[in-house]
């Protein structure tokens, strides 16, 4: 185990550079229960995430088996009946109100390169709504877990809130398993407050999929790009 003092071996760099590097976004996963307490370990080892003066701004709502099968086919029933989904909208504005290059070029080539691999032509509207719904049902992992939030913390916490779930990402992978964070449920907000009883407090934030991912999906071979360093950081040492 690395002491917190020590440097890191090689293999102890490694194996977190591995963690972190092999993280992606799953949309497929297998039929293979994760053991709670699995569950658990992955939660206590985020936990560590920093936040502002430990305010440890994180609330997590772990649905499994039935309760996340009746979760999923609730907000489903809506995504597919367009009336009642237009009455629908997000909370919190997770993308900005205009876009602007180099955002929607990522933004659009994301987008097509995953319905380049599932082989959804521009203009399929009916396939794009089924694959945009498999959200919904977690990508068919067997885990989903919904965040929350106190609505009186502000900006500093949901950064704080970001570091949480990267380190849920990083532990997951850590121990062989893969997840997909998403913000598509946030529309379905109100929704998701009356299933989980949340109290009027607590905003949600988004949800993320837990489980082991199909290989044989080929949704799963989608590895997004990244910008070089330079491309991103400046060095100021003088």
């Amino acid at each position: 185990m690395l002491n917190k003092f020590d440097p890191a071996t090689p293999e102890q760099t490694a194996a977190v550079d591995a963690a972190i590097t092999t993280r992606h976004s799953m949309r497929a996963f297998l039929p293979r229960e994760v053991p709670r307490a699995t569950i658990e370990d992955i939660l206590r080892v985020a936990a560590r995430a920093p936040s502002g003066t430990n305010t440890q701004p994180w609330q997590v709502h772990v649905l499994t088996g039935a309760a996340l099968k009746r979760f999923s086919e609730r907000i489903m029933a809506v995504y597919d009946d367009p009336e009642e989904l237009a009455t629908h909208s997000e909370e919190y504005a997770y993308y900005p109100r205009e876009w602007v290059s180099p955002y929607i070029d990522r933004r659009r080539k994301v987008g097509w390169d995953l319905y380049g691999l599932l082989g959804i032509a521009k203009g399929d509207k009916s396939r794009m709504h089924d694959q945009h719904g498999r959200n919904y049902g977690f990508f068919d992992a067997p885990v989903g877990l919904i965040f929350t939030i106190d609505r009186i913390m502000q900006q500093g916490s949901w950064l704080d809130y970001g570091m949480f779930l990267q380190s849920i990402m990083v532990a997951a992978r850590g121990r062989g398993l893969h997840t997909c964070p998403q913000a598509a449920f946030t529309q379905f907000h109100r929704i998701i407050a009356d299933e989980l009883q949340l109290a009027p407090n607590q905003m949600l934030v988004c949800g993320m999929a837990l489980g082991w991912a199909d290989p044989a999906a080929v949704e799963n071979d989608l590895v997004t790009e990244r910008d070089p360093v330079e491309q991103f950081t400046r060095f100021l040492d003088t």
